[in-house]
């Protein structure tokens, strides 16, 4: 006979100071936030015999503040509440566009940015638009508070730099020196709707008026174990003409910044390409 599953422990914090408690407490613990990955390991048993630590009673993580640096989002804020905040969408619609495309409406209702931070999946909507908005990620743990630049964040597929018993409280995201004269979102992926990503990007560009670079900020996910920004690319055509021999070198180094493979979704050679012919349009648009 089959044995009988074994229990689960679910621990329900209801607020920042007993979540911090519990998890230090417990640190073998399973942080959950929306739970919309953690939900399919769920219903094929892997969660039997865990501890969750579920965070959703913790109010002080779920909210948009502005502060004088920008805005805080708060780790347990929806992709949907996102997609629709009126600051976030006028200030930073780059991270509003990609919440629009987590998913379904339900993940949208239920998945978390904290969370997707957490999850550190390569192919992550929301990270590339963090990454050129430069965010920094804030946790608290019982040895006190840290922030954490977004793209340190990550050291791999699935993994991040939290230490145990940390957990992330809020992303912060400062505001533009000023508004880009061009900006990008772009998920490619099989289907228009509800895919996971063959590449996403986003970008910013600063211009003179002679379309000379000022700034470029070029961000991929799906094209090596983290998100990335072409370091390369972006240093090379600063106080640059845009012109197409200049997009061109600079689709040639955005090799140098990613390490794209082949996998059930796509080939790496498919993502290269693509990612060169995105990186081409927003310079020369």
């Amino acid at each position: 006979m089959r044995g009988a599953p074994l229990s689960m422990t679910v621990l329900r914090p209801q607020s920042a100071e007993e979540a911090v408690s519990l998890f230090a407490d417990n640190p073998s613990a399973k942080p959950l936030a929306g739970g919309t990955d953690y939900m399919v390991l769920w219903n094929m048993g892997g969660a039997n015999g865990q501890c969750l630590l579920d965070l959703s009673g913790v109010k002080e993580w779920r909210t948009i503040r502005k502060t004088a640096a920008g805005l805080s989002i708060g780790a347990l804020v929806t992709h949907a509440e996102l997609r629709d905040d009126p600051v976030l969408r006028r200030e930073f619609p780059l991270l509003a566009r990609a919440a629009a495309v987590v998913g379904a409406e339900q993940i949208q209702n239920r998945g978390t940015l904290g969370g997707n931070i957490a999850n550190a999946s390569p192919a992550a909507d929301t990270f590339p638009a963090l990454a050129v908005y430069e965010a920094t990620v804030k946790t608290v743990s019982r040895k006190g508070t840290r922030s954490l630049p977004l793209l340190q964040t990550f050291s791999g597929v699935k993994k991040t730099n939290l230490e145990p018993g940390e957990l992330i409280t809020a992303i912060d995201i400062p505001y533009l020196p000023k508004r880009p004269h061009r900006q990008l979102f772009r998920k490619v992926g099989t289907r228009a709707a509800m895919a996971i990503s063959k590449t996403v990007a986003a970008a910013l560009v600063w211009l003179e008026r002679d379309r000379t670079v000022c700034e470029l900020r070029f961000a991929l996910g799906s094209m090596a174990p983290t998100v990335r920004r072409l370091k390369a690319a972006e240093e090379f055509v600063k106080g640059k003409r845009l012109t197409a021999e200049v997009a061109a070198v600079a689709c040639e180094l955005l090799k140098n910044d990613v390490s794209p493979i082949d996998d059930i979704r796509s080939t790496a050679e498919y993502r290269l390409r693509v990612s060169r012919n995105l990186l081409s349009d927003f310079l020369l648009s």
